[in-house]
Protein backbone atom coordinates (compact mmCIF):
# COMPACT_ATOMS: atom_id res chain seq x y z
CA UNK A 1 0.00 0.00 0.00
CA UNK A 2 1.48 3.41 -0.58
CA UNK A 3 2.88 5.51 2.21
CA UNK A 4 0.80 8.26 4.05
CA UNK A 5 2.40 11.53 4.31
CA UNK A 6 2.42 12.33 8.31
CA UNK A 7 -1.06 13.69 9.37
CA UNK A 8 -1.04 16.70 11.59
CA UNK A 9 -1.65 16.49 16.06
CA UNK A 10 -5.24 15.51 16.33
CA UNK A 11 -6.56 18.30 19.10
CA UNK A 12 -7.32 16.31 22.24
CA UNK A 13 -10.87 15.16 22.22
CA UNK A 14 -12.66 14.16 25.53
CA UNK A 15 -13.55 10.37 26.71
CA UNK A 16 -11.89 8.53 24.07
CA UNK A 17 -9.74 5.81 23.89
CA UNK A 18 -6.21 5.77 24.03
CA UNK A 19 -5.00 5.20 19.76
CA UNK A 20 -3.47 1.63 21.38
CA UNK A 21 -6.66 0.23 23.23
CA UNK A 22 -8.68 -2.09 21.32
CA UNK A 23 -10.86 -1.07 19.01
CA UNK A 24 -8.99 2.12 17.93
CA UNK A 25 -6.94 2.23 15.03
CA UNK A 26 -3.88 4.40 14.95
CA UNK A 27 -5.23 7.71 12.71
CA UNK A 28 -3.57 6.61 9.59
CA UNK A 29 -5.02 3.51 9.63
CA UNK A 30 -8.09 5.14 10.35
CA UNK A 31 -8.52 7.27 8.09
CA UNK A 32 -7.75 4.63 5.48
CA UNK A 33 -9.95 2.20 6.64
CA UNK A 34 -13.30 5.13 6.59
CA UNK A 35 -14.08 3.89 3.64
CA UNK A 36 -12.99 0.21 2.78
CA UNK A 37 -13.17 -1.67 -0.36
CA UNK A 38 -12.30 -4.69 -2.10
CA UNK A 39 -13.69 -3.40 -5.40
CA UNK A 40 -11.03 -0.80 -6.59
CA UNK A 41 -7.47 -0.22 -5.38
CA UNK A 42 -5.81 3.07 -6.38
CA UNK A 43 -2.51 4.77 -5.99
CA UNK A 44 -1.17 7.61 -8.01
CA UNK A 45 -0.29 6.13 -11.65
CA UNK A 46 -2.62 3.24 -10.88
CA UNK A 47 -6.10 1.75 -10.68
CA UNK A 48 -6.87 -1.62 -9.96
CA UNK A 49 -10.06 -3.51 -10.07
CA UNK A 50 -10.79 -6.92 -8.50
CA UNK A 51 -7.11 -6.94 -8.81
CA UNK A 52 -6.68 -6.58 -12.51
CA UNK A 53 -5.53 -3.35 -13.53
CA UNK A 54 -7.28 -1.21 -15.88
CA UNK A 55 -5.18 -1.00 -18.76
CA UNK A 56 -5.16 -4.94 -18.86
CA UNK A 57 -8.88 -4.82 -19.17
CA UNK A 58 -9.54 -1.64 -21.28
CA UNK A 59 -9.85 -3.17 -24.45
CA UNK A 60 -10.03 -6.67 -23.45
CA UNK A 61 -13.49 -6.94 -21.30
CA UNK A 62 -16.62 -6.28 -22.32
CA UNK A 63 -18.97 -4.58 -20.55
CA UNK A 64 -21.27 -6.74 -19.22
CA UNK A 65 -18.20 -9.03 -18.07
CA UNK A 66 -17.29 -5.60 -16.40
CA UNK A 67 -20.32 -5.65 -14.69
CA UNK A 68 -20.04 -9.36 -13.43
CA UNK A 69 -16.55 -8.75 -12.44
CA UNK A 70 -17.72 -5.46 -10.26
CA UNK A 71 -20.30 -7.05 -8.88
CA UNK A 72 -19.09 -10.41 -8.29
CA UNK A 73 -15.63 -10.49 -7.54
CA UNK A 74 -14.11 -12.63 -10.73
CA UNK A 75 -14.45 -12.67 -14.03
CA UNK A 76 -16.88 -14.61 -15.98
CA UNK A 77 -16.24 -17.18 -18.65
CA UNK A 78 -17.31 -16.38 -21.76
CA UNK A 79 -20.34 -18.20 -22.41
CA UNK A 80 -21.49 -16.52 -19.07
CA UNK A 81 -20.50 -13.35 -20.01
CA UNK A 82 -22.28 -13.78 -22.93
CA UNK A 83 -25.66 -14.91 -21.22
CA UNK A 84 -25.27 -11.89 -19.29
CA UNK A 85 -25.01 -9.20 -21.96
CA UNK A 86 -27.86 -11.02 -24.57
CA UNK A 87 -30.36 -10.41 -20.74
CA UNK A 88 -28.87 -7.07 -20.52
CA UNK A 89 -29.42 -6.39 -24.99
CA UNK A 90 -33.07 -7.30 -24.00
CA UNK A 91 -34.35 -4.72 -21.42
CA UNK A 92 -32.70 -1.85 -23.22
CA UNK A 93 -36.05 -0.04 -24.26
CA UNK A 94 -39.64 -0.48 -24.55
CA UNK A 95 -40.47 3.31 -26.17
CA UNK A 96 -42.37 5.44 -24.30
CA UNK A 97 -44.68 3.08 -23.20
CA UNK A 98 -42.48 2.43 -20.49
CA UNK A 99 -42.73 5.00 -17.74
CA UNK A 100 -38.94 4.90 -17.74
CA UNK A 101 -38.75 6.12 -21.19
CA UNK A 102 -41.85 8.96 -20.80
CA UNK A 103 -40.21 10.08 -17.87
CA UNK A 104 -36.59 10.66 -19.45
CA UNK A 105 -38.12 12.39 -22.73
CA UNK A 106 -40.42 14.63 -20.38
CA UNK A 107 -37.36 15.63 -18.40
CA UNK A 108 -35.49 17.07 -21.50
CA UNK A 109 -37.75 19.04 -22.49
CA UNK A 110 -37.60 20.75 -19.46
CA UNK A 111 -33.91 22.04 -19.91
CA UNK A 112 -32.30 19.21 -18.05
CA UNK A 113 -28.85 18.32 -18.69
CA UNK A 114 -29.00 14.26 -19.92
CA UNK A 115 -27.56 13.57 -16.15
CA UNK A 116 -31.02 14.82 -14.93
CA UNK A 117 -32.97 13.16 -17.12
CA UNK A 118 -31.42 10.03 -16.83
CA UNK A 119 -31.73 10.24 -12.74
CA UNK A 120 -35.25 11.20 -13.24
CA UNK A 121 -36.08 7.78 -15.40
CA UNK A 122 -34.05 5.55 -13.31
CA UNK A 123 -35.35 6.83 -9.83
CA UNK A 124 -38.61 5.57 -11.10
CA UNK A 125 -37.77 1.75 -11.96
CA UNK A 126 -39.69 0.39 -8.75
CA UNK A 127 -41.54 -2.27 -7.50
CA UNK A 128 -44.23 -1.94 -9.97
CA UNK A 129 -42.33 -0.86 -12.87
CA UNK A 130 -38.44 -2.15 -13.22
CA UNK A 131 -38.61 -4.56 -10.04
CA UNK A 132 -40.51 -7.91 -11.47
CA UNK A 133 -37.04 -9.01 -12.47
CA UNK A 134 -35.82 -8.77 -8.78
CA UNK A 135 -39.63 -10.07 -7.70
CA UNK A 136 -39.27 -13.64 -9.80
CA UNK A 137 -35.85 -14.71 -9.24
CA UNK A 138 -37.21 -14.32 -5.35
CA UNK A 139 -40.14 -16.47 -6.46
CA UNK A 140 -38.32 -18.70 -8.45
CA UNK A 141 -35.47 -19.63 -5.59
CA UNK A 142 -38.55 -19.74 -3.38
CA UNK A 143 -39.36 -22.57 -5.36
CA UNK A 144 -35.85 -24.01 -5.18
CA UNK A 145 -35.34 -23.68 -2.02
CA UNK A 146 -38.89 -26.24 -1.33
CA UNK A 147 -37.70 -28.61 -4.08
CA UNK A 148 -34.21 -29.00 -2.10
CA UNK A 149 -36.54 -29.52 0.81
CA UNK A 150 -37.85 -32.65 -0.88
CA UNK A 151 -41.45 -31.72 -3.11
CA UNK A 152 -41.42 -32.49 -6.30
CA UNK A 153 -41.93 -29.37 -8.86
CA UNK A 154 -45.47 -28.85 -9.34
CA UNK A 155 -46.33 -29.29 -5.64
CA UNK A 156 -43.39 -26.65 -4.76
CA UNK A 157 -44.40 -24.15 -7.50
CA UNK A 158 -48.08 -24.37 -6.28
CA UNK A 159 -46.99 -24.25 -2.43
CA UNK A 160 -44.97 -21.10 -3.62
CA UNK A 161 -47.66 -19.25 -5.85
CA UNK A 162 -50.00 -19.47 -2.76
CA UNK A 163 -47.73 -18.00 -0.70
CA UNK A 164 -46.83 -15.58 -2.87
CA UNK A 165 -50.25 -14.59 -3.56
CA UNK A 166 -51.19 -14.37 -0.22
CA UNK A 167 -48.55 -12.09 0.44
CA UNK A 168 -48.41 -9.82 -2.55
CA UNK A 169 -51.40 -10.04 -4.36
CA UNK A 170 -52.94 -11.91 -7.60
CA UNK A 171 -50.14 -10.17 -9.61
CA UNK A 172 -47.43 -12.55 -10.31
CA UNK A 173 -44.12 -10.96 -11.55
CA UNK A 174 -42.46 -11.93 -14.55
CA UNK A 175 -45.18 -13.54 -16.12
CA UNK A 176 -48.01 -11.29 -18.92
CA UNK A 177 -47.83 -8.32 -20.80
CA UNK A 178 -50.00 -4.86 -20.89
CA UNK A 179 -49.13 -4.21 -24.28
CA UNK A 180 -47.91 -7.92 -25.76
CA UNK A 181 -50.30 -11.35 -25.83
CA UNK A 182 -46.70 -12.84 -25.79
CA UNK A 183 -43.71 -10.61 -25.12
CA UNK A 184 -41.39 -11.30 -28.47
CA UNK A 185 -38.19 -11.04 -25.99
CA UNK A 186 -38.82 -14.11 -23.69
CA UNK A 187 -38.91 -16.61 -26.08
CA UNK A 188 -35.33 -15.96 -27.19
CA UNK A 189 -33.60 -15.65 -23.89
CA UNK A 190 -35.44 -19.25 -22.98
CA UNK A 191 -33.96 -20.12 -26.20
CA UNK A 192 -30.33 -19.00 -25.15
CA UNK A 193 -30.56 -20.44 -21.91
CA UNK A 194 -31.65 -23.88 -22.86
CA UNK A 195 -28.96 -23.89 -25.72
CA UNK A 196 -26.42 -23.39 -22.49
CA UNK A 197 -27.74 -25.36 -20.20
CA UNK A 198 -27.88 -28.27 -23.39
CA UNK A 199 -23.73 -27.21 -23.68
CA UNK A 200 -23.41 -27.75 -19.24
CA UNK A 201 -22.96 -23.77 -19.05
CA UNK A 202 -25.55 -23.32 -17.03
CA UNK A 203 -28.41 -25.91 -14.82
CA UNK A 204 -31.47 -25.22 -16.87
CA UNK A 205 -33.19 -25.57 -13.42
CA UNK A 206 -34.61 -21.88 -12.94
CA UNK A 207 -35.65 -22.10 -16.93
CA UNK A 208 -37.71 -25.48 -15.90
CA UNK A 209 -38.86 -23.21 -12.65
CA UNK A 210 -40.52 -20.76 -14.59
CA UNK A 211 -42.09 -22.87 -17.38
CA UNK A 212 -43.70 -24.85 -14.32
CA UNK A 213 -44.98 -21.95 -13.03
CA UNK A 214 -46.24 -20.77 -16.73
CA UNK A 215 -48.54 -23.85 -16.54
CA UNK A 216 -49.57 -23.20 -13.23
CA UNK A 217 -50.74 -20.01 -13.87
CA UNK A 218 -52.73 -20.96 -16.90
CA UNK A 219 -53.96 -24.16 -14.92
CA UNK A 220 -55.38 -21.94 -12.76
CA UNK A 221 -57.31 -19.71 -15.18
CA UNK A 222 -58.53 -22.35 -17.10
CA UNK A 223 -56.34 -22.41 -19.73
CA UNK A 224 -55.72 -19.15 -20.65
CA UNK A 225 -52.22 -18.44 -20.66
CA UNK A 226 -50.03 -15.86 -19.31
CA UNK A 227 -47.12 -15.98 -20.86
CA UNK A 228 -43.09 -15.30 -19.14
CA UNK A 229 -42.34 -11.37 -20.24
CA UNK A 230 -39.04 -9.99 -20.40
CA UNK A 231 -38.61 -9.22 -16.62
CA UNK A 232 -39.81 -13.75 -15.81
CA UNK A 233 -37.54 -13.89 -19.11
CA UNK A 234 -34.39 -11.71 -17.33
CA UNK A 235 -34.78 -13.38 -14.09
CA UNK A 236 -34.25 -16.78 -15.33
CA UNK A 237 -31.36 -15.51 -16.69
CA UNK A 238 -29.82 -13.84 -13.86
CA UNK A 239 -30.86 -16.96 -11.52
CA UNK A 240 -28.96 -19.13 -13.76
CA UNK A 241 -25.93 -17.46 -13.62
CA UNK A 242 -26.02 -17.17 -9.63
CA UNK A 243 -27.18 -13.47 -9.33
CA UNK A 244 -28.58 -12.62 -6.23
CA UNK A 245 -32.52 -11.23 -6.50
CA UNK A 246 -31.72 -7.69 -5.44
CA UNK A 247 -29.03 -7.25 -7.72
CA UNK A 248 -31.51 -8.05 -11.03
CA UNK A 249 -33.07 -4.62 -10.43
CA UNK A 250 -29.82 -3.13 -10.35
CA UNK A 251 -28.71 -4.81 -13.87
CA UNK A 252 -32.44 -4.33 -15.22
CA UNK A 253 -31.61 -0.55 -14.20
CA UNK A 254 -28.27 -0.71 -16.06
CA UNK A 255 -29.57 -1.93 -19.12
CA UNK A 256 -32.57 0.12 -19.40
CA UNK A 257 -30.33 3.18 -19.09
CA UNK A 258 -28.87 2.42 -22.33
CA UNK A 259 -32.51 3.31 -23.61
CA UNK A 260 -33.46 5.84 -21.31
CA UNK A 261 -29.85 8.04 -22.62
CA UNK A 262 -30.63 7.31 -26.33
CA UNK A 263 -34.64 8.49 -25.78
CA UNK A 264 -33.60 11.67 -23.77
CA UNK A 265 -30.81 12.38 -26.45
CA UNK A 266 -33.44 12.21 -29.32
CA UNK A 267 -35.93 14.58 -27.66
CA UNK A 268 -33.39 17.32 -27.05
CA UNK A 269 -32.46 16.88 -30.72
CA UNK A 270 -36.05 17.54 -31.44
CA UNK A 271 -36.70 20.22 -29.23
CA UNK A 272 -40.10 20.76 -27.56
CA UNK A 273 -40.89 22.70 -24.28
CA UNK A 274 -42.53 20.99 -21.40
CA UNK A 275 -43.84 18.50 -23.43
CA UNK A 276 -46.37 16.15 -20.66
CA UNK A 277 -47.74 12.80 -21.23
CA UNK A 278 -50.46 13.53 -23.19
CA UNK A 279 -50.68 16.03 -26.28
CA UNK A 280 -51.76 19.85 -24.70
CA UNK A 281 -55.26 19.96 -26.89
CA UNK A 282 -56.28 16.55 -24.51
CA UNK A 283 -56.98 17.60 -20.73
CA UNK A 284 -57.24 15.61 -18.08
CA UNK A 285 -60.46 14.20 -17.04
CA UNK A 286 -61.84 16.12 -14.09
CA UNK A 287 -63.85 14.36 -11.59
CA UNK A 288 -64.00 17.01 -8.68
CA UNK A 289 -66.63 19.25 -7.48
CA UNK A 290 -68.52 21.64 -10.07
CA UNK A 291 -67.65 25.14 -10.63
CA UNK A 292 -68.51 27.10 -7.14
CA UNK A 293 -68.39 30.38 -5.57
CA UNK A 294 -65.82 31.11 -2.87
CA UNK A 295 -67.92 31.15 0.60
CA UNK A 296 -68.09 34.44 1.94
CA UNK A 297 -64.95 34.92 4.93
CA UNK A 298 -64.08 37.46 7.30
Amino acid sequence: MTDLPDLPDLPDLPDLPDAGAAGMADPAREASDWWRTAIVDMAPGAIRFRGYPIEALTGRVSLPEMVWLMTRGELPTPAQGALLEAAMVAGVDHGPQAPSIAIARMAATCGVGLNSAIGSAVNVLGDVHGGAGEQAVTLFEAVARRQDAGEGLEAAVGASLDAFVAAHGRIVPGYGHRFHPVDPRAPRLLELVDAAAARGEVSGRYAAIARAIEAALAARRGGRGVPLNIDGATAVVYAELGFEAPLARGLFCLSRSVGILAHAWEQMQQGGRNKGPIPRRLLPTYDGPPPRPLPPRD
